[in-house]
Parts: C-alpha cells; sequence; structure tokens
C-alpha cells in the first residue's frame, strides 16, 4: 500500500520542494524519519530563525518553500517573523505537527487548538485536512495557494498518526495536477491605462516589491525611461525594485501620509506598481494625494486593491503589465534628466565609526552582484545615501515592523545564493532576536557575512520617542553584549573591528574566506 506519507513526499517532490526548514518536536517525527535521500532538512534553534531563514530562501529564488514547525507553541514563536512574510507575499508552506487525530478534541499535549485559526489573519490560507484520506490533497492545495497570485505565507497542521494512513488510489491524480495564472490587463484596459499615462504632462512612478519579486526591474528601467519620471519607491521597502543609481531613482518615500503627498507635489499622474498604496508608519495626518493628482494602482493583489483608500486600482500580473507598458506608453522628448550626484562624503569617525563610513567601504569592496539584507534600523538614511546595488533581487528588508528577520533571512538567502555573496547589516537590538541562526550558518558552511552594527542601544526607538515626544519612557540600552564570543560559541569566525581600515581589511578577508563570518562594528549612534 501507499501511504499519506510516502505520496506526499512525491508531491513535494514534483513541486521542488526538497529543501526543508525546521524545528521539529515529537509531533513532526513520524513525517521526518526515514527521509528521503533526494531532501534536505535545515534546522535552525528556534522556530523565528528557521521561518526568516525560509522566508529569505523563499525571496531569494522566488519559489515556495516548505517550513516544519512543532505544534501551536513552535508555531507561535514563529509568528512574530510570520508577520513579515505576509507583506513581502513570502511562499511558505507552514507545516506543523497535530496530535493523534482521536485526541485533539481533549486538547491533550500538544495538541492545536483550533489550528485553522492560530496563525489568521497572516496567512491566505489555513486548515486541518478532514481525515487522513485528505491529506494529500489538502497540501497540494497548500502549495497551490501559496504559489499563485497574490502569493503568500499558508498553514496546515498534519496529525501525526495521518502519515502512516493508507493513500487513496485517488491521490494519484495529484501527482498530475498544476496550476497557473492568468492575470494580464484585456485589451481595452491597457488601451485605457496608456492613455492615461500619455494624457499626464508630469507622471511620478511608485515600486513596490513584487517588481523585483515577479523579475520585472528591468522593464521599470524602460518604463521610466519612456515616462522621463522620477522613481520612488513606496514606503518601508522590503526589496530593491530599481536600480540605485539610475538617475530617474529617487529612494524611499517616507512612511507618513504627509511625507508622502509633500513628495510627490507637483505630478498629476502618480503610477503606483507592486506594492500596497501606502503602508504608512509615522502618523503625519494629511491630503492623501496632491491637489489634482490622479493616482493608478497596479498590483497582483486584491487585498491591496481593495483597502487603498484613494485611486483607480488594476489586479493584473505585475510583470505582464510594466512589460507592455514599457512597450506601449509614447516616448517623452524631455530634456535628460540631470546625472546623480556623487555618494555623499561620510563623516570622519572620531571614537566610534559612522556607519556612512561602513556603508561606503562595503559599496566599494563587495561585489557587484551582492545581495544585501538590512535590519539596522537606525541607520536608514546613511544606508540609502550610500547604496549602490543593481543587480534584481539585491536587498531584503523585513516588512512587519518586528526584528529578528534579518540575521536568519541573510543565513537564508545565502543558501539560496551559492553563486552571490549575502552581506547582513544587523542592529546590535534586531541580532539578539536571530542569533541562532548562526547555528545554522556554521553547521552547514554557509558563507555569509554578517556586519553587526554595535551602538549599544534600540536606536530607532529613541527616534520614536523623540518624534512622539514621549518622555520618560523605559532603558533602550543593549550595551556591553560580546556578540564575537557568542558567535565563536555557535561556530562562526568573528572578528571585534575598533577603525574603520580595520573595518575594511575584516571584510576582505571575510570574502576571500568563503566561510560564515561576523563583523563587530563599534558604530556611532546617528538619530
Amino acid at each position: 500500500m501507499t501511504t499519506v506519507r510516502e505520496i506526499t513526499f512525491e508531491l513535494l517532490r514534483l513541486h521542488g520542494l526538497t529543501t526543508i526548514f525546521g524545528n521539529p518536536g515529537s509531533n513532526e517525527l513520524p513525517f521526518l524519519g526515514g527521509m528521503p535521500d533526494d531532501f534536505r532538512y535545515i534546522l535552525g534553534l528556534h522556530e523565528g530563525a528557521v521561518l526568516a531563514m525560509a522566508d529569505g530562501y523563499a525571496q531569494a529564488r522566488d519559489e515556495a518553500v516548505l517550513v516544519n514547525l512543532h505544534a501551536a507553541a513552535g508555531t507561535g514563536n514563529a509568528m512574530g517573523v510570520l508577520a513579515n512574510s505576509v507583506y513581502t507575499h513570502s511562499p511558505l508552506i507552514i507545516m506543523a505537527g497535530q496530535q493523534v487525530r482521536s485526541t485533539v478534541g481533549q486538547e491533550t499535549f500538544l495538541s492545536i487548538v483550533e489550528p485553522e485559526a492560530l496563525t489568521r489573519p497572516l496567512v491566505k490560507w489555513s486548515s486541518q485536512p478532514a481525515c487522513a484520506e485528505d491529506v494529500p490533497r489538502a497540501i497540494s492545495e497548500a502549495i497551490h495557494i501559496a504559489s499563485l497570485p497574490a502569493k503568500g505565507p499558508v498553514f496546515i497542521a498534519v496529525p501525526y498518526d495521518d502519515w502512516s494512513a493508507e493513500a487513496s488510489d485517488e491521490s494519484e491524480h495529484l501527482l498530475q495536477r498544476s496550476t497557473s495564472a492568468g492575470g494580464c490587463l484585456g485589451t481595452e484596459q491597457m488601451r485605457a491605462l496608456v492613455s492615461a499615462i500619455d494624457a499626464a504632462s508630469s507622471p511620478v512612478i511608485v515600486l513596490g516589491p513584487d517588481v523585483d519579486a515577479d523579475n520585472a526591474n528591468g522593464d521599470a528601467v524602460r518604463l521610466s525611461e519612456a515616462l522621463e519620471a522620477p522613481v520612488w519607491l513606496a514606503p518601508s521597502p522590503p526589496r530593491l525594485p530599481f536600480p540605485t543609481r539610475h538617475p530617474s531613482f529617487r529612494g524611499p518615500l517616507p512612511a507618513s501620509i504627509r511625507g508622502v503627498s509633500d513628495l510627490l507635489d507637483g505630478h498629476d499622474l502618480i503610477l503606483v506598481i507592486g506594492g500596497p498604496v501606502f503602508r504608512y508608519h509615522q502618523y503625519e495626518p494629511g491630503a492623501y494625494l496632491p491637489i489634482g493628482a490622479r493616482l493608478i494602482h497596479v498590483t497582483s493583489d486584491p487585498g491591496e486593491a481593495a483597502r487603498a483608500p484613494m485611486g483607480q486600482a488594476y489586479v493584473a500580473s505585475v510583470a505582464d503589465t510594466v512589460k507592455r507598458l514599457a512597450d506601449s506608453v509614447a516616448r517623452r522628448n524631455g530634456p535628460p534628466l540631470p546625472p546623480l550626484a556623487e555618494f555623499a562624503r561620510p563623516a570622519v569617525s572620531t571614537d566610534l565609526i559612522e556607519p556612512a563610513e561602513v556603508f561606503a567601504r562595503l559599496r566599494s569592496s563587495a561585489p557587484v552582484d551582492a545581495v544585501w539584507v538590512n535590519e539596522s534600523t537606525s541607520t536608514g538614511s546613511q544606508w540609502w545615501e550610500q547604496l549602490d546595488a543593481r543587480e534584481q533581487g539585491s536587498m531584503f528588508i523585513a516588512a512587519g515592523g518586528g526584528l529578528g528577520f534579518g540575521l536568519p533571512a541573510a543565513v537564508g538567502a545565502q543558501l539560496a545564493h551559492p553563486d552571490r555573496q549575502v552581506v547582513g547589516i544587523i542592529g546590535d537590538g534586531s541580532a539578539n532576536y536571530g542569533i541562532t541562526a548562526l547555528w545554522t550558518a556554521a553547521h552547514y558552511n554557509i558563507p555569509v557575512i554578517i556586519v553587526l552594527m554595535k551602538n549599544g542601544t534600540y536606536g530607532a526607538l529613541r527616534w520614536f520617542a523623540d518624534v512622539l515626544e514621549v518622555e520618560k519612557v523605559p532603558p533602550m540600552d543593549v550595551c556591553d553584549i560580546d556578540f564575537v564570543s557568542i558567535a565563536r560559541g555557535y561556530g562562526v569566525e568573528a572578528v571585534a573591528v575598533k577603525t574603520i581600515d580595520d573595518f575594511s581589511a575584516a571584510f576582505e578577508a571575510a570574502l576571500a574566506a568563503g566561510v560564515p563570518t561576523l563583523i563587530e562594528v563599534p558604530t556611532a549612534l546617528t538619530i
């Protein structure tokens, strides 16, 4: 007989889901025992780090990945990071082990109570199959839902006694199934969209992360050049959909209503592609749009289209729409865009190293196709001033606002990109949330480089306390943590530097070594 477990592994193999990230417990062992030789299990020491590694891997590969978590407790540990995955449309299939099916109603130890509700609303879909026979079909559904537009995480709980049950003969049909999405604009829709753009006297383009996720960066460049339009990134960008040294590039929009409207003032058409309208953060009330401006929104996510407070939305394939627009809009013949200014000259270090100095040295030393994972939240302005990134899939940042994504995501992205160097820029406050990912990097010899920006405090919180005019907040310092000793304890090469020249030498050595390395850099607080 063919068991539910056997046909599930065939199904996973069919969809290329042969790398599994996880931290298992007893409920998961019946699935994992005797795993086929062509599968690999990437073990993490904490479920939050596991999910972030899987997220970095999925985004870097632009493919779905399976995440194996332990019951409700393990899933709960991962949910802080899951808040990022939903907003980056990361196709994660999260599978948790449930107690023996006949005992779940008793809420026995390690039962998942109301599994369908556990991860809501942070997933597209969640389920516990109604019976063992339905497990393969439900897993197939999970894979397809995670991968169809708009992509996103899903959750399924499987009672561990289901794996040994006999699979239905009809389950074989699942191995011949495939799904594909169309979702392209019709001829009349495209004509109307092109006409609106051509009629604008001063269009501006705002790009979201799905442009990068859909491999449409090159067509976004062609569109901006045809329109001679400036290009902004949607607020708090988790990915980089446009080369930072292109003359059209203006950087990320601020995450406030008034800030966005002020910067886009003077444009009569705001074309937003591949991201939400807009994910504000700092509350600065104002007009949603500048006077006289029209907003047109192109997204693959019906939810993004429906909840926006203004504009006309088209729900369609981002990649197809950008390409067709670049091919179809009327080219403009205005004066050429002015060349970009030279990179800002960093302030010279005195005692502590200025973050801009670090970023400038990284820019000059890293490979041109480096992949950057940034979770140094208090150094954003310096980061964007110094960044030179031109390749597709060059940057990943947490989208949900919580810490703990960056360090593990850098490990996952490096595992996905053995041919590109991944560099994690990680603050000392955020590093503590995902520090166990260093063990995974060492254990699997994943040659990621972690640049640990050590300023001894939660810098972004200090900035926000000033913005919100909040006084006498609790202590926010995280001083005297020896990250070099911690990294070495996990098996990672590590060094602490004192000067910017020491940093450059350490980074060059890490590039040459090809092993996981952490460089601790004492940095000045810049806010």
